[in-house]
């Protein structure tokens, strides 16, 4: 029996690393991006411009595209992979999205097709590492199936239950990660007015009780310093932000507007951080 060929499209920031550690371990994988190969570096020769090609070519497909419309235009619209008579068998979702919608992705697949969501975190320094922490949604066979390729690409896999609930802990984990985003640029602002050193205030974070992901990484993760775009990871991390709401929308009791609402505040006001 022959080993699949995998597809990666969203060749960006993270889908790019996770490739190439894919392809260092002898995996036969190619990438599909709506930017031109020549972008690609090292890896132009294994991406593949046209989608139909790619989409008949490979048997599992992982999509890291940005959000869900650019999910739905790949699967079903503008690329179309999963409407041509030849297409992926499996597709695993690795974009971050409210676990809402995947019932209507699974349910417009061609029945044959197995479907898992995939949600990574770790940002682009541990994709390219290959330590990523991946939570997975989907039937226990299928989970299985991918487990050598999730073993690449990281070092943390957590199997939590049918299909949307790896993508329920994403958008769960990420809310507490944004909030952390939002606490940390207002602290590093409040220790300047204060006439604190924002970067010995940072240190002494690190060792404290105010120790986060993001203050903790702030010289690791590569978008720490942006300001606020729709476009870059910051506009992501709302669009991630959005999702979380998304995901309660049947749960108006856990009173968690407000408290986003000033987090996207916070986060559509950010400039560009000069530390």
């Amino acid at each position: 029996m022959r080993e699949p060929i995998i597809g990666l499209a969203g060749c960006g920031s993270m889908g790019l690393p996770m490739a190439k550690k894919l392809l260092a371990a002898g995996k036969d994988v190619w990438g599909y991006d709506t930017r031109p190969t020549k972008e690609f570096g090292d890896f132009q020769s294994r991406m593949i411009p046209d989608p139909a090609e790619f989409g008949s070519k490979v048997d599992i497909l992982i999509s890291v595209v940005r959000d869900h419309q650019q999910t739905l235009e790949l699967c079903f619209d503008d690329q179309a992979l999963f409407t041509r008579s030849n297409h992926p068998k499996t597709l695993v979702c690795s974009s971050t999205l409210s676990p809402r919608v995947l019932p209507d992705i699974l349910a417009r697949l061609p029945q044959e097709v197995a479907m898992v969501d995939a949600a990574m975190s770790g940002a682009p320094a541990r994709a390219e590492n290959g330590t990523l922490t991946f939570m997975v949604g989907g039937e226990l066979e299928t989970v299985e199936c991918l487990t050598p390729l999730f073993k690449i690409m990281g070092s943390e896999l957590n199997h939590v239950g049918c299909l949307g609930s790896g993508m329920t802990c994403k958008v769960i984990n990420n809310f507490v990660a944004i909030t952390g985003i939002a606490a940390v640029r207002k602290a590093i602002a409040a220790a300047s007015k204060l006439g604190m050193d924002p970067k010995m205030m940072l240190g002494i974070m690190k060792t404290s009780s105010g120790s986060t992901w993001y203050g903790d990484n702030l010289d690791q993760i590569s978008w720490s310093r942006e300001g606020y775009d729709p476009n870059n990871t910051i506009g992501i991390i709302e669009k991630d932000m959005l999702s979380f709401l998304d995901a309660l929308t049947k749960y108006p009791d856990l009173e968690v507007k407000e408290l986003t609402a000033s987090v996207l505040e916070i986060v559509r006001s950010m400039e560009p951080l000069d530390l």
